[in-house]
């Protein structure tokens, strides 16, 4: 097949993770969530704690700053970085693994990122708040009060850098081809489901660009 990009964007505890891991295997597509941090520190020259500490972050670096940072040759590099900087660097990471070949990535804007990319298909995962209060608790081994703080601090940040680098709104339906709610269908069931969808919006695309070619 040939190279598919696919975007998953999702709310804490909807299994997300799970459901993009499961898509990257059925498509035979590189997996790409906290990696990319790694990619974008060795395409600047700094280190993967910066991009780390500002990872879906809006509010880690509010104004310039100094940095004394040791890179591969063991020298010191001092710049002033800003919070766009450090997404344009992740950016680049970005474009460069999706021109590689077919990728999956989790989250990190990628969606407006390879917006004028080709073969690009952007999906949302969702589910019942009961349902990811008990995956977070499970997880973060938490009751649930925790938990559902812990979502709402993680998504309010979340829906802030990715609102503020996109223009669009995390989460709203008008952001994404597709959302879908996994609590429904389970782990497997939406990764089956948006697999499908993925296959009918490529070959759909192809059957348009034929026709406005004849």
């Amino acid at each position: 097949m040939e190279k598919i990009i696919i975007n998953v964007g999702r709310e804490v505890g909807s299994s997300g993770s799970e459901v993009a891991k499961l898509l990257a295997k059925e498509f035979n597509a590189r997996l790409l969530d906290k990696e990319l941090l790694d990619l974008a520190a060795q395409e600047s020259g700094f280190s993967a704690k910066l991009f780390k500490q500002n990872d879906e972050h809006r509010g880690f670096l509010n104004h310039l700053f100094h940095i004394r940072e040791t890179i591969t040759d063991g020298n010191f590099y001092e710049d002033r970085l800003s919070p766009e900087a450090l997404f344009k660097f992740q950016s680049d990471a970005i474009r460069k693994a999706a021109s590689e070949g077919s990728c999956v990535f989790l989250g990190r804007s990628a969606d407006y990122v390879l917006r004028d990319m080709e073969n690009v298909v952007n999906v949302f995962v969702h589910a019942d708040l009961e349902d990811r209060i008990a995956c977070v608790s499970r997880v973060k081994m938490c009751d649930a009060e925790t938990a559902r703080k812990l979502i709402e601090r993680k998504e309010e940040e979340r829906a802030a850098y990715y609102n503020y680098y996109t223009g669009k709104r995390w989460g709203d339906s008008r952001s994404y081809d597709l959302c879908v709610n996994s609590s429904l269908l389970g782990i497997e069931g939406t990764a089956r489901l948006i697999s499908g969808f993925v296959r009918e919006v490529i070959s759909s695309r192809k059957e348009q660009m034929a026709n406005n070619n004849n």
